[in-house]
Formats: structure tokens, sequence, C-alpha cells
């Protein structure tokens, strides 16, 4: 009888990471707070993010919320009370966002709540979104006579489009996983209790995939998409000659046309 080895557990303070078959998952871990934003969240998903960029058995990272009720339901209102010019200048949730967007390797979100402000803002940082049909979004942050200042404004439009993006700002109005999914805003809609099941199932099909190119090709689509097409197309040509000089291009060749799996090293 084999035996499966546990995954290896990582704590922080206010969340936790678990690595097994090169797939990391970071979940948020303050659900009496439904997994508000803090400067203590911040901190360590930053010290999160840089041990698990180093670590050579993550091939992709998961990020979901403890609990049922919420992914991360935006920010910690008795801190925004605090927050003043120099904390908006500082950008310091906004630029941690931007390192999630900029990770190496694949990102998945996997939202099985509430994904409010803050946290809409990370699961769009994500480069793959999937929700539980409980999930609910949105970005509520006028509510407050403040904006969604942590990428929201620039993300949610690039990937519902600006007319909608416009309306769900302005209004601050919450919109339910089935909506989300229609507009673009996630790939997919599971049942709560399969999410995390789905999340690995992706997971596992891009491990399967040569490391190299999975992540060149992440660079490419996100270097593309602030530049015009032709840059893209020039960046895209280049990245594909690097990958023909890998062993692990050869190997994916020499596999195919044997009939038998992939043995991808990373090089």
């Amino acid at each position: 009888m084999t035996t499966v080895p546990a995954p290896a557990r990582v704590d922080y303070q206010t969340l936790f990471t678990e690595v097994s078959d090169g797939i990391a998952v970071l979940t948020i871990n303050r659900p009496e707070v439904r997994n508000a934003v803090s400067r203590q969240m911040q901190l360590d998903l930053r010290a999160a993010l840089d041990a698990l960029r180093t670590d050579d058995d993550v091939q992709v990272l998961i990020v979901t919320g403890a609990g049922e009720k919420a992914f991360v339901a935006g920010a910690d209102i008795s801190q925004v009370r605090g927050y003043t010019l120099h904390t908006a200048l500082a950008s310091d949730l906004q630029r941690l966002y931007d390192d999630v967007e900029a990770f190496e390797k694949p990102t998945i979100a996997a939202v099985n709540g509430f994904a409010l402000g803050g946290g809409c803002e990370l699961a769009m940082a994500c480069d793959i979104r999937i929700a539980a049909d409980t999930a609910r979004f949105g970005l509520p942050e006028t509510n407050l006579s403040v904006l969604p200042a942590a990428g929201g404004t620039q993300r949610l439009a690039r990937l519902v489009g600006t007319g909608r993006a416009i309306e769900m700002i302005l209004t601050g109005r919450l919109i339910t996983a089935d909506e989300a999914q229609r507009i673009g805003l996630v790939t997919s809609v599971v049942p709560g209790a399969e999410l995390l099941a789905a999340a690995r199932a992706i997971a596992g099909q891009i491990t399967a995939k040569g490391p190299l190119a999975i992540r060149l090709a992440k660079l490419v689509i996100r270097s593309g998409m602030d530049a015009d097409q032709r840059t893209g197309l020039v960046v895209e040509r280049l990245a594909q000659a690097l990958l023909y000089t890998t062993e692990d291009k050869n190997e994916g060749t020499d596999a195919f046309l044997d009939k038998r799996p992939p043995q991808f090293r990373g090089r």
C-alpha cells in the first residue's frame, strides 16, 4: 500500500501554506473577520510569496480563504479609518498585488465566499479565477468615499470591459458568481464543496506541462497586455526561440512521438 505524504505546511500569523504534488495552497486565515485585509496579512502574504517563489517544489499557487463565508472580504475598516494621504501614496497593497500578478508561477484564485474590495482585487491579480456558487464579488469602496486603489480600477476594466467596470465601481453593487462568470471575471463556477478539488484539477493540468513553457507563456501574455500587438508578437517570437533551445522541448517532442508521458526537468 502506497502512503501519500502529508502536505508540507508553513504557518504565518494570518495565513498558512501547504505544498504537495507541485501545488501550493495559500489560505488566508482570519475567518473571524471574514479574512479581511490587515497590515499583518500584507506582511505575511509578501513573506509567503517570497518563500514560494524560490521553492522548487512549487509549480502552481492556489489562493483561497479559510471558512465558507469569505475569500477576502475587503479591508479591515478599523484600520482604513486611520489611513492618510501618505498611506495612499505608499501604495503598499497595490504594490503587493502587483507582485501577486507578476509572480513567476501560475496563480489560481479559488474564491470560496465574499471577495469584496481588496479581496476582489487580490482575485483579479491572480492568473485564473474559479468561484464557488455562493461567492459574491464587488468593489464597494465608494460607499466609504474612497476608490478601489489596489489595482481595482485598472484590472476590472481589463477583465470585464470599461462600461461594466465603471458601473460596478460607481454603484458599489455586488454580483453573484454566475454573473461574474458571464461577464468574464471568473472562468468557472462550481459547488462550494468541489472548489478546492476543481482548483487542484486545473493546477494539475498545468503542472503536467513544460514548466519553462508555462512560465514564459504567462510572461508573454502579461507583457503583451501592456504593449501594442506588434511588440507583443516580437516578445512571443523571442520566447519561442528561447524554448526551442531547451532540453524540455526535445523531451516533449520525443515523448509525443514515443507515445509516452513526458518527463520535464525545467531546463
